[in-house]
Order: C-alpha cells, then sequence, then structure tokens
C-alpha cells in the first residue's frame, strides 16, 4: 500500500481490501466475492475506520445487485450491512445513499451499474473531503508541532488519505510536523499496528507511546496539538471515537493543549441530539482477555470491552471539516455547515 493508496477498492472479482488485522506484520489483500463476505470484513475489522467502513458498504450493496438482488432480496443485503457496527454514522449515510439510488432505478436492469457508479461517487468523495481536510487543518499547526492522536484515522481508515492523519499528511509536507506521538490505542492496537505503520511508510516522524502515557508527555510540554477522527459527531458537538479519546482530551484541556476533531460531513448526524444518543458497540471479550494467542487475563475474570467513549463538545477545541474549521458553538456552527442550506451549497 502506498501513502494514498485505498484500502478498499473495487474490483471485477469483488471488494479488494486490505486486511488491517495482518498489519503491521503482514501486508495482505482479500478479495470479498459477495455481500456476506462484505458485512463479515466489516465485523471482524479486515476494514475498519469509519469512512472505510461506509465505502466498503458501499460497495457490497454494489456486489448484491451485481448478483440478482432486487427488491425485497437487496434491502434484506442492505440490512445485513447495517447490523455490522452501530456506531459509526458513515455506514448509514452510505447505505442510505444506495437506497436512494435504488429507489429512483426503474429499470432493473440498470440497477447494477447505477449502483456501483454511486459506490464509486462515495469513494472519490471521501477522498475529496479528507485532501481539503487535510489543507484546512494544516494552517492550524505552527511549523515544528509535535502531534499526539489516538487509534488509526489515516489512510486505512478512509478512501486513502485519512482525517486526523490526513491533516499530519498535509501539514508534514509543508513542513509543519516535527513529530508524531501516536497512542498504542488499547485494545485493538490501532495506534501501534496501524498508525505507525502508515506514517513511518510515509516518513512522518513518530513514536508510539502507551495510551497511560500522553498526560505524562502532555506534562513534559512535548506535545504542541491532538488531532483524532470520530465516527459520529452529534447535533451539539459531542463526539463518539475510539475509547481512550475522551481521557485524551480531559488531559490536554489540563494542560492547555488543543483539541481538534477531524471529520467530512459523512460523519455528523444532526438527527443524533448529543453524545448519550450515539449507540456504543460493545465488542468481544477476546480483544481484552488476549493478545495474539496469548492470554493476558485469568480464566473466568469478566471484562468489559466498549470500542467507543463520547467526548463532549466543550473540550473539542475546533473541528476541521471539509467545509473548512468550525468553532463553537458548535450546535450553530454544524447546523450551519452541514443543514439543510449548508448541504445545498456542497
Amino acid at each position: 500500500m502506498t501513502e494514498a493508496a485505498s484500502p478498499v477498492e473495487w474490483t471485477e472479482e469483488g471488494v479488494r481490501l486490505i486486511d488491517q488485522r495482518a498489519l503491521p506484520t503482514r501486508e495482505v489483500y482479500v478479495v470479498a466475492r459477495t455481500v456476506e463476505e462484505v458485512a463479515g470484513a466489516i465485523v471482524e475489522m479486515v476494514v475498519r475506520g469509519a469512512p472505510a467502513i461506509g465505502i466498503a458498504a458501499a460497495m457490497g450493496v454494489a456486489l448484491a445487485a451485481r448478483d440478482g438482488a432486487r427488491g425485497h432480496s437487496l434491502d434484506v443485503a442492505v440490512a445485513l450491512l447495517r447490523r455490522t457496527r452501530p456506531t459509526a454514522v458513515n455506514l448509514f449515510w452510505a447505505l442510505d445513499r444506495m437506497q436512494r439510488v435504488a429507489a429512483l432505478t426503474e429499470a432493473d436492469s440498470a440497477l447494477p451499474a447505477r449502483l456501483l457508479d454511486e459506490a464509486r461517487r462515495i469513494w472519490s468523495e471521501d477522498l475529496a473531503m479528507c485532501l481539503a481536510m487535510g489543507e484546512h487543518g494544516a494552517t492550524l499547526l505552527p511549523v515544528g508541532a509535535r502531534v499526539l492522536t489516538h487509534c488509526n484515522a489515516g489512510g486505512l481508515a478512509t478512501a486513502g488519505w485519512g482525517t486526523a492523519l490526513g491533516v499530519i499528511r498535509s501539514a508534514h509536507r509543508q513542513g509543519r510536523i516535527a513529530h508524531v506521538y501516536a497512542d498504542e490505542t488499547r485494545p485493538f492496537m490501532q495506534g501501534a499496528r496501524l498508525t505507525a505503520w502508515e506514517l513511518n511508510k510515509a516518513q512522518i516522524p513518530v513514536s508510539v507511546i502507551c495510551d497511560n502515557m500522553a498526560a505524562h508527555f502532555m506534562k513534559l510540554g512535548r506535545i504542541d496539538a491532538v488531532l483524532v477522527g470520530t465516527d459520529r459527531v452529534a447535533a451539539n458537538g459531542d463526539i463518539a471515537n475510539k475509547i481512550g479519546t475522551y481521557g485524551v482530551a480531559l488531559c490536554a484541556r489540563a494542560h492547555d493543549i488543543p483539541f481538534y476533531v477531524v471529520g467530512p460531513s459523512s460523519t455528523v448526524d444532526l438527527a443524533c441530539p448529543n453524545g448519550d444518543a450515539i449507540p456504543i458497540e460493545e465488542r468481544a471479550a477476546r480483544e481484552v482477555t488476549h493478545m495474539g494467542e496469548v492470554r493476558l487475563v485469568p480464566e473466568g475474570v469478566p471484562v468489559e470491552n466498549p470500542a467507543f467513549d463520547v467526548t463532549p463538545a466543550h473540550l473539542i477545541t475546533a473541528f476541521i471539516t471539509e467545509k473548512g474549521v468550525l468553532r463553537a458553538p458548535y450546535g450553530h456552527a454544524l447546523e450551519q455547515a452541514f443543514g439543510p442550506a449548508g448541504a445545498s451549497q456542497a
């Protein structure tokens, strides 16, 4: 995978995905040939990251149509994809778009091509949005910035450029990035495995730190800004992101460090009033009890594994979107940018 390659691509054989479970030691690609295989890849985190999940799901619908799904059977395929992961709103945003196209397509023979065109459009729009966010966000960072990021919001999580890491890529091109600190991001280790892999390939200086080291480095004055992605932005500006983000935001506020959230319009959910209304995915206990095949937790001891937490709007310094930088009050700013009036100007 090159610096700006995509983790999810349409091919004649099916949806080609880089298997993110194998990174960083092996760069393996798999092809999901049916909508059921796409759904399984999303659940098992072969593909992950809110925008990439949406893209993969859209391509899964296109696969179903190519394989003959129409009407009720296409609705069944969409329902299967909707059940894969509950928190990232991009999934539902993309599936809603696919269903609207299907509803407007009168001839069954035209449906596969129309849906594939829409899936490809979702892919290309995401790449364009990430590139725009990168340019907007880079202007917020001083020359020589040392940046902390949590989880993976890079090319692996999008069409290929990244949200938070897209800003870092753009800023690095402008000579603004001195160093990136990547939280390991327990328990699935997306920072240690994926963010470090991406940045190292892009020759952007990066160090991995344990999640519980962030406050220490902030206290030492070694972090100038925090950049994170998001899986859902509520109407009031609360966000859901990978578990541990809330703690990073609290530490940043305590040390007077700007905390920036980077996300495209596909992540904004104006129908969700606040963070309390965002569904939080609970994942399998094995992600906590084991590291690979090695058991870390005593047999019989229960664990809890929420995949996301909610960071309240008041801890966010600014949102970086494809439409520019949004500042508080976020309810008004989000409505202006992404409500009906703002959407009509996109």
